[in-house]
This record gives C-alpha cells, structure tokens and sequence, in this order.
C-alpha cells in the first residue's frame, strides 16, 4: 500500500489515429472488445496489504502469471494457488531478497518500497532479468507547498539527510523519502521505469480507515461534522480502478511518471458527502464547519479532506490528463461509498475488526463543541 501524507499537518499518511485504426482486426474495428494480450509475468513486491491484493485480482483476470515477494506476515493465507518467494526488502536482514536472485518477469510492480538504499537494492538485483519496474510512489512525493493545479512536472520534495532512513516523527520524511525511491529505480532501470504517484487509495480492503470513516459516520447518524465547504475539491482513486490500470500500463508496457488521482473531471467534496448520506440512508444532520476554523485546529485533522486554504488549497487539485491519456479510468465515488461500507460491515464478523476508523467519536465532538463555542 502507498500512504499518502498530504501537507504540512495531516498525518496519515488512471489515441488511436487513423492510421492505427487500419491496423486493427476487423472484430475489434466493428466494436468488439479487443482481445487479451500476451500472458505478463507479473512480481508484486509485497501482495498481500491493500494494493497488493487488487493488482494480484486484476492482473489473474486478465490471465497474467502472478509471483508475489514479502515476508510473510501479512495475511500470509491470501491467494494458495500463487507462487510465493519469502524474505525481506532490507538486504540486510535475515536472508533479504536471496529468494529473488533466479527468475525472469516481465514487469515488477513495487508497491511496498519506502526507503530508497531498500527499493535500490530490489531494482539492482532484478534489473538484468525484467522488462519494467513499476514503483508506487505519492503525491506527497511533491515539494510543500504544492501549486494548486499541479502536475508530474512539478518540483519533488529533497531530503534534509539523503541517507535517513525513517519517517520523522510527523512523517516529515515521507515525501523526501518517496521521491528518493523513485530515483533509486530509475537509476538501476533507465528508460525502463514506470512512476505512479498516487493520493489516497480507498475503496474495499483499505486499513487504514481513513475514507471509510465518512460512509460508517453517516451510517450511524445524528449530528455529523463536516469539514470544509461542499465545493472544496477532492480527489482519490478506487484500489480496484488503480490495480486494473497498473496491470493496463504493463500489458502496454507504459514508461513515464503520472500522478493516480480521480476522477477525470473535477469532484467536489460535497459530492462525496452526499453519497455517504444517500448511501447510509440513515436519519442524520450536517454541520460544517468552516476550512479557515479547521485548519487552525492543530492536533485535529479530519481524514480525506484538506483545508482549501494556505499551504494545502492545492492538496486535492492534481492534473490527471496524463494518467488519463495512459487509460486511467474511473468508477463512480457513488459506487466506491457503497461498496467500502459494504465491505466494513462484512469485515467486523469475518475479520473481527480489523480496520480502526481513523477519526474517533471523542475527537468529533470535540471539534463540534469548539466550533460551538466559537459562533458564540
């Protein structure tokens, strides 16, 4: 899974021309689906968290042969039937990546690299014996303050020390850190690498808690504290939209950097906001509560959203053309609120709770109360 951090103080964390067409089989010109491409040789690095699980669903879809690389610590039950290479990302620990020294992929997709002595230790090791190297990388990647409108081009963040290796206590380090990964692959695999920076990936399976909150909130009801205004940005992308373009990009076998936000046009967070309640269908009220309040209140930060103000107004507003012309595509945040919700009632009797939602109840009433207060 790729967390993202977003800005300053929120810790958290997808054309033919003409001349193409003429070359298509007649099946396809007359609208047929276009047939599966070659079966892909296909390393996950990692598998088994959130991401990991999706790409794995897609690419088998799409026939590809699938080996996944972890310790094996996380869900180590998941998928039987595929091949599986146990050891660990640091080459310095236990027996490292020795279980990866034979065999040959067509592409690796790297969704579990953090440092970047780590993910160039992989990229070094693999490159003699793969075709392309996927890294998952973020959108916190970018240098803060980021340009409302911003795109791949935009400058990355640099780290104080290129050679720390942890987070920071308020993941300062996490940009830094992610876009000294992406240069550590490049470095082993030029011209031979794929660089997706994703925002937040939700959707079913998700961990972390943090989009899921809005869709339970509201299925509980009540008075409920919305940050923001409805016509503050937002963006996100579906783990399932996500996967299936990752497994696109290597069929294609699509080198460059795109940022993997959506949807394609604008969303507001009003949407999303009225899709948790027409989802939940639970009797409720909404308070907003202004972004300029918000984003004064230091040790609170509301999970999805940022404050369209000051250094974060330009969190959620990412060029997406890009990712869009490489074939990202989008399902509907309707679809997404649904079937996360779904799934979160599923997962408290079968995985006994395994997701903490992300913002507690004690700490909206608090933000109610201080807004409160603050009206007067």
């Amino acid at each position: 899974m790729s967390p993202t951090k977003p800005s300053r103080r929120h810790l958290m964390q997808w054309t033919a021309g003409l001349g193409a067409m003429s070359l298509m089989p007649l099946a396809q010109a007359a609208g047929e689906a276009p047939a599966k491409p070659a079966p892909k040789r296909i390393l996950v690095l990692g598998g088994t968290g959130f991401l990991g699980p999706a790409i794995v669903e897609a690419a088998r879809a799409r026939g590809h042969t699938l080996t996944l690389f972890n310790r094996g610590k996380t869900r180590p039950g998941l998928f039987p039937d595929v091949e599986k290479r146990q050891g660990d990302r640091d080459p310095l620990k236990g027996e490292g990546l020795k279980s990866l020294e034979t065999g040959e992929w067509d592409a690796v997709i790297d969704d579990s690299g953090y440092y970047p002595r780590i993910v160039g230790a992989s990229a070094q090791l693999l490159a003699p014996r793969v075709k392309q190297y996927l890294y998952i990388s973020s959108i916190s990647a970018y240098k803060e303050p980021v340009p409302v409108g911003g795109n791949e081009d935009t400058p990355l963040a640099v780290l104080a020390d290129p050679k720390v290796e942890t987070m920071g206590a308020r993941f300062e380090n996490y940009g830094g850190l992610k876009a000294a990964c992406e240069a550590a692959a490049a470095q082993a695999l030029p011209g031979r690498c794929t660089v997706i920076r994703p925002g937040f990936i939700v959707g079913p399976d998700d961990p972390t808690g943090r989009f899921t909150y809005w869709p339970v909130r509201f299925d509980k009801g009540g008075e409920i504290a919305v940050p923001g205004a409805p016509t503050d940005p937002l963006q996100l992308i579906d783990v399932r939209d996500l996967a299936a373009w990752l497994v696109h990009l290597v069929e294609q076998g699509t080198i460059g950097t795109f940022n993997a936000l959506g949807p394609a046009e604008p969303m507001t967070w009003g949407r999303v906001v009225e899709a948790c309640r027409q989802v939940a269908g639970t009797p409720g009220t909404v308070t907003w509560i202004p972004g300029e309040f918000m984003a004064k209140q230091e040790d609170l930060d509301f999970p999805i959203w940022a404050p369209y103000v000051g250094d974060t107004k330009g969190f959620h507003t990412w060029s997406t053309q890009r990712s869009v012309k490489a074939g990202l595509k989008f399902r509907p945040v309707e679809q997404t609120v649904a079937d996360t919700l779904a799934w979160y009632k599923t997962q408290l009797k079968e995985e006994k709770g395994r997701v903490k939602l992300a913002f507690s109840p004690e700490q909206e009433a608090t933000v109610l109360q201080r807004w409160k207060q603050a009206k007067g």
